[in-house]
């Protein structure tokens, strides 16, 4: 599809500048939010109305927050393919929902570095349900918009805002070609600690 509509929105991020303009404007949009522990709280405490990941899959944040999103009521809604019938009965059929777009960040494994953690203490800031999803959603640059930084708040708007709450998928294409080179990264960045360390 080229014009996609935004109606339902992932939030997970690390780096929360710009978080609250940008998650103001989307509900201002009609768009339905949902979100995860610390950004949710985030947004509720600027008076924003935020679903949990816990309200959509049914299950609690486990393992001190290493298994939070990595379910299929969530990663089915990312990689449905919204041009294939087949996938949106399947969604239909189990109750689920696709999602519009995903904005999500990383741990920041660089500062955990710099901090000269021991192993142990730096690889739980590895990032494992952030880049899952981005992954997911730069494949699926078909049918999801992902939003991999907070510099790309501003371009989303405007994207928006000229295109009547729907993205295009020049623009899609292009933020998930942004995304797979900011994985890429983060995972060179992991691979040369571990190998060093």
């Amino acid at each position: 599809m080229d014009m996609l509509p935004i109606r339902r929105a992932l939030l997970s991020v690390t780096d929360k500048s710009g978080l609250e303009e940008f998650a103001s404007f989307l509900q201002d949009q009609g768009v339905e939010l949902i979100s995860t522990g610390g950004t949710r709280k985030k947004l509720l405490q600027a008076g924003l109305k935020v679903r949990s990941v816990s309200d959509v899959t049914g299950f609690p944040e486990i393992l001190g927050g290493r298994v939070k999103t990595l379910h299929p009521h969530i990663h089915a809604g990312i990689l449905a393919d919204k041009d294939d019938s087949t996938h949106m009965q399947t969604l239909k059929d189990l109750g689920l929902t696709p999602f519009d777009l995903i904005c999500v960040n990383l741990y920041n494994f660089a500062q955990a570095v710099s901090q000269t953690l021991e192993d142990k203490l730096a690889v739980e800031q590895i990032d494992i349900g952030g880049p899952t999803m981005l992954r997911a959603s730069a494949k699926n640059f078909h049918s999801v918009t992902v939003i991999p930084d907070p510099s790309c708040y501003a371009p989303c708007m405007q994207e928006m805002r000229e295109n009547k709450n729907a993205v295009s998928l020049a623009f899609r294409k292009r933020m998930a070609v942004a995304t797979f080179a900011q994985t890429s990264a983060y995972d060179q960045m992991i691979t040369d600690y571990l190998r060093s360390s």
